[in-house]
């Protein structure tokens, strides 16, 4: 158990810093005025906030997601361990419920530490040096949330966040093993690094496009509120405003830039953690699958922080 916890944990970092980028951009696009879009596409995002903010920028609200790795991988990893022993039989039904039930349990971190981040990404939009910062780290950024709108503030976007992390790290458990077992990543494999590279690049991108439209409303929602005006009153009424301003194509943007994080980022992830254990467990005769915990996705974390 020590072992995954350490081995998720730096497999979690790995993820974070190789993906954080893309989902400032993801971040960005999600929530922009339509009416006055600062951005025309994933391309000119990146290519607007290097410009504009410096590459500093593109890591705005790192903070949050490498806090929140530590509890949010000891969550996932102690749940879809024991939830796996307790269903007994490794089938693909009990891989997904496994993995639903972990990222159920672990929104309580991950929501007020995606508040956070996604206060901060929104945080000097366009300002290479903010005049005005409202916020000096997450931490800060939750504490000052707290002070004006109690536990129910820092809890903003609860529901959509469950909505998307069960079903979310139900499919992207699912997809693993089954790439894995597809692949044959086997120890002896002279392939087998490329193949874990693949395998948890895929399980990225399954997640993703199972839960984005979700995303794009949770986004939203914990982006309400940043200039001190509310636009929307919950979820139903965030998904009609949304739809009748800009279309069904409203769940997709940002799509982009998600899966081109989804893949290099749980790539890194998956081949971190499963190296980490294969070294720390040489000697031992075991199969990928007998010796690794899968990570958890960064979103989103990420999903998929935390996917």
């Amino acid at each position: 158990m020590a072992l995954d916890f350490a081995a998720g944990c730096i497999g979690g970092a790995a993820g974070v810093l190789v993906g954080h980028p893309f989902d400032t951009v993801k971040v960005r696009l999600q929530v922009q005025n339509v009416d006055r879009p600062l951005y025309r596409g994933t391309y000119h995002c990146f290519q607007s906030i290097i410009r504009q903010e410096s590459m500093t920028g593109l890591y705005k609200g790192i903070g949050s997601p490498m806090m929140g790795l530590t509890f949010i991988n000891a969550i996932v990893f102690g749940v879809q361990g024991n939830a796996m022993r307790k269903l007994g039989r490794d089938t693909p039904l009990n891989q997904f419920l496994a993995g639903a039930s972990a990222g159920t349990i672990q929104c309580v971190i991950c929501c007020p530490m995606e508040l956070a981040k996604t206060r901060m990404q929104l945080q000097g939009t366009g300002e290479k040096k903010s005049k005005r910062k409202l916020y000096k780290n997450s931490l800060d950024c939750l504490v000052r949330i707290y002070k004006k709108e109690g536990i129910r503030g820092i809890n903003r976007g609860m529901v959509t966040t469950l909505m998307r992390e069960t079903p979310g790290f139900g499919v992207y458990f699912l997809a693993w093993d089954s790439w894995t077992r597809y692949l044959g990543c086997e120890p002896e494999d002279p392939y087998m690094i490329l193949k874990l590279l693949f395998a948890g690049g895929m399980s990225g991108i399954a997640s993703w496009i199972s839960t984005y439209p979700v995303d794009v409303i949770k986004s939203r929602l914990q982006a309400d509120g940043v200039g001190g005006v509310n636009q929307y009153s919950g979820i139903m009424d965030c998904v009609r405003q949304s739809l009748k301003k800009e279309g069904w194509r409203v769940f997709t943007r940002g799509l982009t830039s998600t899966l081109l994080r989804a893949f290099p980022v749980n790539a890194t992830t998956f081949a971190t953690v499963t190296l980490f254990l294969m070294y720390m467990r040489e000697g031992q005769e075991c199969s990928i699958e007998d010796s690794e915990q899968q990570p958890v996705p960064l979103q989103p974390q990420t999903q998929p922080t935390s996917m």
